[in-house]
């Protein structure tokens, strides 16, 4: 007979689930607190990941990780600023950044994922993060409704019990929590889907445009596209637009994306001559957020707590920034011996306030908000848009842009309903956050 593996226990102050920029980040500032974290990645890096944009607000949380001489020595883009290209072909002028704010933190990177996410990675553990790849957390221990615990299966088949005070869910959209306790919340509004690819010997702007990302409506106004320039010559280049335009009824990813590039003369223009070097990556229903980021003995950063659009590039800033509010909060938590759900949690309002910003301005593109009309009739707040793009959403200043913009709607208009407002059940229930990833090369 053979006896079964005796599974492993050991000790933590804290668990983090998942290796990416929000557990990065999260791991590290605790770290730098002196706690004992223990963080459990399933993959190994470097492995690919879509949202390659930074937008300026992540230097403050950069800086913090002690990340941007790192970023300042790598091969990434270097990017100032955003600019919006209607469905008539009509360009604004470029958002720079710098303009807004003539500080270090206005430029900023596109990043390529892989080597990124590997980058935060390896500086936790140069930060003193115990950090084990090929991981697979198989189960939140809890006791009561108190997070106490992990289950681990490691890499070469040992199982571990890691016992802790705090554990932190940043898995990602597969949210390990999120699912157990059915906190998701689909958004009502944003029901949309993506299609994207990589492309080689595209066009590429120079000098202070080298970087820009760049926002090109289709002709028929149902999708846009993103176009990001990455270093080695390449670019990220995807189509957004509602689910059920984008998959239903459609022959297939290569022949949807090639179909809306034509409905897109910007787009068609930049790929002239180029050569695609990836296939042809799909997802879908990827606006949600759950109901708490925290409840006893557990926390919910980044994408396991939610994400929005990527109209702006909102991704990586919430990531990290929900990494660092959970860190200061987790901190906290330590010095007082207080892990209730009220003091893991005391982040969630702010962090909701900011997302609800960005997601109101998302919403507004989508009914038809038209940024060079705006600047036209209010240019004395043009610089209060620029605060939105740049992810300065944690200021109450931002605010005045809203009764402007609500007396440009046309007659019989309202303001978007609130992203917790309800999603109809039968809609609810079709609802998957799945993720295509084709065969072959990624970035």
């Amino acid at each position: 007979m053979i006896s079964a593996v005796p599974e492993l226990v050991s000790e933590a102050d804290v668990v983090v689930i998942g290796g990416g920029p929000a557990g990065s980040t999260v791991a590290t500032l605790m770290a730098q607190q002196g706690l004992n974290v223990q963080l459990f990645e399933r993959d190994h890096f470097p492995r690919f990941h879509v949202g390659e944009s930074l937008i300026p607000e992540t230097y403050w949380v950069l800086k913090r990780l002690n990340m941007l001489p790192k970023l300042k020595g790598s091969r990434f883009v270097k990017k100032r600023s955003v600019q919006f290209v209607s469905f008539n072909g009509k360009a604004s002028a470029p958002f720079y950044f710098e303009d807004n704010n003539p500080h270090e933190c206005s430029q900023t990177w596109q990043v390529v994922r892989s080597e990124f996410d590997h980058i935060m990675l390896n500086n936790a553990r140069e930060h003193g993060v115990e950090a084990h790849e090929g991981a697979r957390v198989k189960d939140v221990i809890f006791e009561g409704d108190r997070a106490t615990g992990v289950r681990v299966m490691l890499e070469d088949g040992t199982q571990r019990l890691v016992n802790s005070k705090v554990v932190v869910d940043a898995s990602g959209q597969s949210g390990l929590l999120m699912n157990r306790l059915k906190l998701r919340t689909w958004d009502p509004l944003l029901n949309k889907g993506a299609i994207w690819t990589y492309w080689e010997n595209c066009y590429q702007d120079s000098g202070r445009d080298e970087g820009a990302t760049v926002i090109l409506q289709t002709a028929d106004r149902k999708g846009w596209f993103w176009y990001i320039p990455l270093h080695g010559n390449r670019a990220s280049v995807g189509i957004v637009a509602p689910f059920d335009y984008l998959f239903k009824g459609r022959a297939g990813h290569e022949q949807t994306y090639q179909e809306e590039v034509e409905k897109c003369v910007g787009v068609a223009e930049r790929l002239a001559g180029a050569n695609r070097v990836a296939g042809y990556f799909a997802t879908r229903d990827f606006s949600y957020r759950c109901n708490k980021v925290a409840g006893p003995g557990w926390v919910l950063v980044g994408d396991a707590f939610g994400f929005l659009d990527p109209l702006y590039s909102s991704g990586l800033l919430l990531a990290l920034k929900s990494g660092e509010m959970a860190a200061d909060s987790i901190g906290e938590a330590f010095r007082k011996n207080d892990f209730s759900e009220e003091q893991l949690g005391n982040w969630g309002p702010l962090l909701n306030k900011g997302i609800d910003r960005i997601r109101r301005l998302v919403c507004e593109f989508y009914e038809g908000f038209n940024f060079g009309n705006f600047v036209r009739n209010y240019p004395g707040l043009k610089g209060r848009i620029t605060d939105l793009l740049i992810g300065d959403l944690f200021d109450d200043k931002v605010d005045e842009v809203w009764a402007p913009m609500e007396s440009l709607y046309p007659e019989g208009r309202s303001v978007p309903v609130a992203w917790d407002s309800g999603t109809a059940p039968e809609i609810a229930a079709q609802k998957r956050n799945e993720l295509h990833i084709p065969e072959g090369a990624t970035p």
